[in-house]
């Protein structure tokens, strides 16, 4: 892929984290699980990483700081982001050809037309001055005919010639000469088809030019200010807000997420807790959940209906004890260690996985489960499958690193940091 500042910054930091580990390319791979080709991309900066998790992955095994994980995770969103925008721009630029052929077919018969009108023009005028040539010379010996024979006066002279209409009135010898007959239909018609071609091809471009869609601007709000109430499509704002930003920007998205329902603390940090509900509310809007707000999740942020609000702590271990009667207290513990028994909990791992819901279900059981990222955080959804997983051995061994919580007291109800 053509290189970016966005790019390869991502790429910079990649590389830095790579010299400092001691490690080869080789190394890395065995033990991120990717490619060793695939690495040289990334560090080159000719290939943007699709899902962050293979990025979280590579750089904790480099030993990368919770700070640097911080910004390496603001690059890819930005690398991310200028990579869909260039792909976008490419599309767009196809269509535009598309569409500009028909008008430039248009503008050339438009043009053509006049020429060959011309051409007939210039075809018929000899005929039709011969034309007027012979009646010229015709002229005098039927004028002499007609005044000897007709005893009628009224008589108008013209080049020696008497020349009568009908019904014996003078007729207008300017209108012989003016060509009335199907040439002049021929050009009337042709004036009539140029203006029509000229209108089409004219409301064609303003369709075109009113349809396309100028870059970080759209139907959710693109490129408006802060004065038609959606600030983050204001130039205030970046094109991605991402986790490790402070500012007024991520403020309007906690704002939004609790206008919505989301339990979100508005302190214009986006930590741990934005992440996860941004992450949330992109899996049910159906949005790719990559946990960074680019376009598609601002305009869904002011645009959609979906309702984040969840059950209560004290719901959540109702639930858990009815669906859990044989160890009502220990499973209650389990969902407590694992998500604070937060149903829209979510939590990526370092091999680009992700756990979900109230028990944290990864996704290799999800697939296991026949189920969806979406039923996973439905409380009820999770309850029942943690109850299945739990069945098969009738131990808690899903679960390891949080077994030894399961005969304690359940913590207080948090959502972590924001």
């Amino acid at each position: 892929m053509p290189a970016c500042p966005e790019t390869e910054r991502f790429a910079a930091l990649l590389r830095s984290l790579k010299s400092r580990s001691g490690l080869s390319y080789e190394a890395l791979a065995r033990k991120s699980g990717l490619s060793g080709s695939t690495l040289h991309r990334y560090c080159r900066g000719t290939s943007v990483p699709q899902d962050y998790g293979s990025v979280h992955r590579l750089a904790t095994v480099c030993g990368a700081a919770p700070d640097e994980l911080r910004t390496l995770h603001r690059l890819w969103a930005l690398a991310d982001a200028a990579r869909n925008a260039a792909a976008g721009a490419e599309d767009e630029g196809v269509g535009r050809k598309a569409g500009e052929e028909p008008e430039r077919e248009a503008g050339r018969k438009a043009g053509e037309e006049p020429e060959r009108e011309a051409g007939r023009k210039a075809a018929e005028e000899p005929e039709r001055e011969a034309g007027r040539g012979a009646r010229r010379e015709a002229g005098p010996e039927t004028g002499r005919g007609d005044e000897q024979d007709s005893g009628h006066d009224g008589e108008q002279e013209t080049g020696g010639s008497a020349v009568r209409d009908p019904a014996g009135e003078p007729a207008d010898t300017d209108a012989r000469q003016r060509p009335v007959g199907p040439s002049r239909r021929r050009r009337l018609r042709t004036s009539v088809l140029v203006a029509a071609i000229v209108a089409a091809v004219s409301v064609s471009a303003w369709a075109l030019t009113n349809g396309r869609t100028p870059s970080g601007s759209g139907s959710g709000g693109g490129g408006r200010g802060p004065g038609d109430g959606r600030p983050l499509f204001s130039a205030n704002c970046p094109p991605v807000i991402a986790m490790g930003e402070h500012d007024e920007c991520v403020q309007e998205v906690q704002r939004l997420l609790h206008a919505k329902g989301a339990d979100i603390d508005v302190d214009g940090n986006f930590g741990p807790q934005t992440l996860r509900r941004v992450t949330a509310f992109q899996v049910l809007t159906g949005l790719r959940p990559n946990g960074v707000v680019a376009e598609p999740t601002k305009k869904a942020l002011y645009t959609s209906d979906v309702r984040m609000g969840v059950w209560p702590p004290e719901k959540v271990r109702e639930r858990v004890r009815e669906v859990f009667p044989e160890v009502p207290d220990k499973a209650v513990a389990i969902a407590d260690c694992q998500s604070f028994l937060d149903p829209l909990h979510i939590l990526p791992n370092t091999n680009g996985t992700r756990n979900w819901g109230l028990f944290q279900i990864s996704d290799a059981r999800l697939r296991e489960l026949g189920g969806t990222p979406r039923q996973a955080l439905d409380p009820e959804w999770n309850i029942q499958a943690a109850r299945k997983l739990w069945s098969r051995e009738r131990d808690f061994g899903d679960w390891p690193h949080c077994a030894r919580a399961a005969g304690s007291t359940p913590s207080p109800t948090s959502s972590g940091s924001s």
